[in-house]
Formats: structure tokens, C-alpha cells, sequence
């Protein structure tokens, strides 16, 4: 059943001129950061719900001209409005917004208890950096040991407390977005060639999502990567081998900085029924 709704005052109205109110229908999206993980969600849903609506909330008004003409209905105020959302995917990142706990209380506020919410966090809180062995239920990095690791693991807690789903996602990336564009534009980076990364593409990272958000998980974690870690030198390796960058990287200077894991995420992709498209880098790079 849809439930009819109105549009919250604080709505930009250049977003929905004439619609004076809005039914949510039950397969209808609110996403929270629509960026390249947020915009390929968006277009894997709507194949799997044809005719549903999705909303994007943004922090500044820049990319809704590209979001209207992809089908996604951008506004500021989404969880600040009256509406409630059965589904919901928060991936908008930590250092975009000056209070990102009250960002996520309000997303989660904002939906109906039915479908999902679901948190995209990242594979950083697993506690191991000794290019060991990392599953979902490796021990996280305890509170207060690093910044960056506290603010993921209390957005984590937040979702949890509220029903909730997580899914930490290792390396993400695409032909010209990730660690390996980042280190051709660079050319020489100081960091250790053996440090252990792990990767999962950004189509992949949305196939994941999506397939999650439809089976309704309550309070669990997932973790998402390719199964198949490669150290830094690895990756850049392959992709000099490829001939398909006409960069090439020099080296990697670093001698003493912390090095990796490993990530293996075979209960998930039990528990969730999902498999990659990009099953490594290394393939990936051949279908280019």
C-alpha cells in the first residue's frame, strides 16, 4: 500500500513543482549520498522494481540537474521531512559532513520499519594489520585507538541500534576511480609495495547492496571485497601488464608503514546469495 504524504517545507521546491504530495510506494528508495556507489544502486533497483521511485539526498544542490535526468528525485531535506521510506541506503561518506552521526539518526528516523536500511561502511574497523587472514567476524579496532576507525564503528552502532544492516566494503573502484588511477596520477607514492589491499568494484558494491536491501536483514554485518587481496605492487603490476593506461607508475618508496589484510567474505555471499561480476582486478582488467 502506498501512503500518501506531503512534501516537507523544507523541500526545494524547484525539485517537485506541482506535486503538492508524494506517495511512497513500497518499493521506493531513499538514498543517502547518491554518488557512484549511490547512482548504481539506483539503476540496479530500478531494474529489480520497475516503476518504483527512487530519492537521492545530497548535501549541496551541484549534481541535481544529473540526478533528475538519471531518474533519481534529489532534494536537501529528505530525512527532514514528514516522509517515511521503506527502504533506505546510507553511503555518503564521514568527511563530507560536519555531523555525520545526527546525519545517519536522521536517515534512520526516516524509515518505516519494512523493507531495509542499510549502512555502507568500510572493511578499515577489522582489527589486523599484519597482512593476516580477515573475516566477518575478525575482531574490530577497539574505541578510541584511531579517529577514523571511531567515527565508522559509531555510525555502525547507530544503524545496529535501529534494526539496521551494515555492509563494510573493501577497495572499491572502476576503470578510472581507486587506488591504481590514484597511483598513475602520481607516479611515485610513499607507501610500502607489500601492504596487502583488498578490492571489490563499484558494480559490484551495488549488486551487493541491492541484493541485501531485498532480503530485509535485521542487525547484521556484511562484508564486501573479491576474495582475492593483492599487495600494492600487485595491482600495479597488472595493470602496467594491461597496456590499457597510457600512465605508468614509477615506484612505491615506503619502507615502515602498517601493512594489510586479507579478506575473505564467503559467509556473506552465503547468507546474502550473491556472487561478483568482477570475480578480481586481474579480471576486471581483461574485460576492458
Amino acid at each position: 500500500m502506498a501512503t500518501h504524504l506531503h512534501v516537507s517545507q523544507g523541500a526545494p521546491s524547484h525539485d517537485f513543482e506541482g506535486t503538492p504530495s508524494l506517495e511512497i510506494g513500497q518499493h521506493d528508495l531513499l538514498i543517502v549520498g547518491p554518488g557512484v556507489l549511490g547512482r548504481l544502486v539506483a539503476q540496479t533497483w530500478r531494474q529489480e522494481y520497475p516503476g518504483c521511485q527512487v530519492f537521492g539526498q545530497t548535501l549541496t544542490t551541484d549534481h541535481h540537474g544529473e540526478l533528475i535526468e538519471i531518474g533519481i528525485s534529489p532534494s536537501l531535506n529528505w530525512t527532514r521531512g514528514k516522509h517515511k521510506f521503506p527502504y533506505i541506503i546510507f553511503c555518503a561518506p564521514p568527511y563530507q559532513s560536519s555531523d555525520y552521526h545526527g546525519d545517519i539518526r536522521l536517515a534512520a528516523l526516516s524509515w518505516n520499519g519494512e523493507g531495509s536500511f542499510l549502512f555502507t561502511s568500510s572493511s578499515a574497523p577489522y582489527d589486523c594489520n599484519d597482512n593476516g587472514s580477515c573475516d566477518e567476524d575478525t575482531p574490530v579496532v577497539p574505541i578510541g585507538r584511531s579517529r577514523r576507525t571511531d567515527i565508522l564503528l559509531n555510525a555502525e552502532n547507530i544503524v545496529l541500534e535501529y534494526g539496521g544492516s551494515v555492509v563494510r566494503l573493501a577497495g572499491l573502484y572502476k576503470e578510472d576511480k581507486g587506488a591504481h588511477a590514484y597511483w598513475l596520477e602520481k607516479g611515485i607514492v610513499e607507501c610500502r609495495p607489500d601492504h596487502i589491499l583488498n578490492l571489490i568494484h563499484y558494480e559490484d558494491a551495488a549488486s551487493l547492496s541491492v541484493a541485501v536491501l531485498k532480503k530485509q536483514f535485521r542487525r547484521h554485518i556484511f562484508l564486501g571485497c573479491d576474495n582475492h587481496p593483492l599487495s600494492r605492487q600487485e595491482i600495479i603490476d597488472l595493470v602496467n601488464q594491461s597496456g590499457k593506461f597510457s600512465k605508468k607508475f614509477e615506484k612505491f618508496t615506503g619502507t615502515d608503514d602498517p601493512l594489510g589484510k586479507r579478506l575473505n567474505n564467503s559467509r556473506t555471499r552465503q547468507e546474502v546469495g550473491w556472487e561478483p561480476k568482477y570475480s578480481s582486478f586481474a579480471y576486471f582488467l581483461e574485460t576492458l
